[in-house]
């Protein structure tokens, strides 16, 4: 099969035919006091560059997940576990103790597009116009990444309402990729000082 990960159901599935250490990585960093969380469930090799985007968006303020690829070659087929289904533990404990998550993910593309979903509406939108102000085609609806699954990892917290965002491989390579990761910072940094609203939308 030429795309093991889309056979598995979960991450048990995944665990049981890769190994930690040699296929992937976890990091996990939980930060005291932030109830917000980011994190890149196809990281390392599997979805290029998304991990240093999760990185530089969290700092040092907000809980921080990464799932890595970290194979020679190979990383997406065999590894990335579709959103709806991942549910590694260590994840899923991070973030039960979260109000507000973001994840990123990277797509295909060669125009710089930001495609923004997950059903936490109001931190969509606000997201959606921090990005948008920086020139960057940016799309909250009819796009293929709407992310509103329940099961969606973005939509896993304790108020079961996230925003998943796609970057195209242009975005992720080109500028203003550190103006886009400030963008999104600045919006956490002050959702996390009470600042802004961002609950689960109507």
């Amino acid at each position: 099969m030429s795309n093991p990960a889309h056979s598995y159901m979960g991450f048990s599935d995944l665990a049981k035919a890769q190994v930690e250490g040699s296929d992937y990585r976890v990091h996990v960093r939980p930060r005291a006091g932030s109830s917000i969380a980011v994190i890149a469930p196809h990281g390392g090799r599997i979805e290029q560059y998304t991990s240093e985007f999760a990185r530089a968006i969290a700092g040092v303020d907000f809980n921080l997940y990464l799932f890595e690829g970290i194979r020679r070659a190979g990383n997406y087929a065999a590894l990335h576990l579709t959103s709806h289904r991942f549910d590694e533990p260590r994840c899923l404990e991070l973030l039960s103790c979260c109000d507000h998550v973001v994840a990123i993910h990277g797509c295909a593309g060669h125009a710089q597009q930001a495609l923004v979903g997950g059903l936490d509406e109001p931190l969509k939108a606000t997201i959606g116009q921090a990005i948008a102000e920086l020139g960057v085609d940016t799309r909250l609806r009819g796009h293929p990444f709407p992310a509103t699954d329940p099961k969606n990892i973005c939509n896993r917290g304790r108020r079961d309402a996230g925003v998943q965002i796609e970057m195209t491989m242009a975005l992720r390579l080109q500028e203003p990729r550190d103006a886009f990761s400030a963008a999104i910072r600045s919006v956490l940094l002050a959702l996390q000082h009470g600042l802004l609203g961002g609950g689960r939308g109507e």
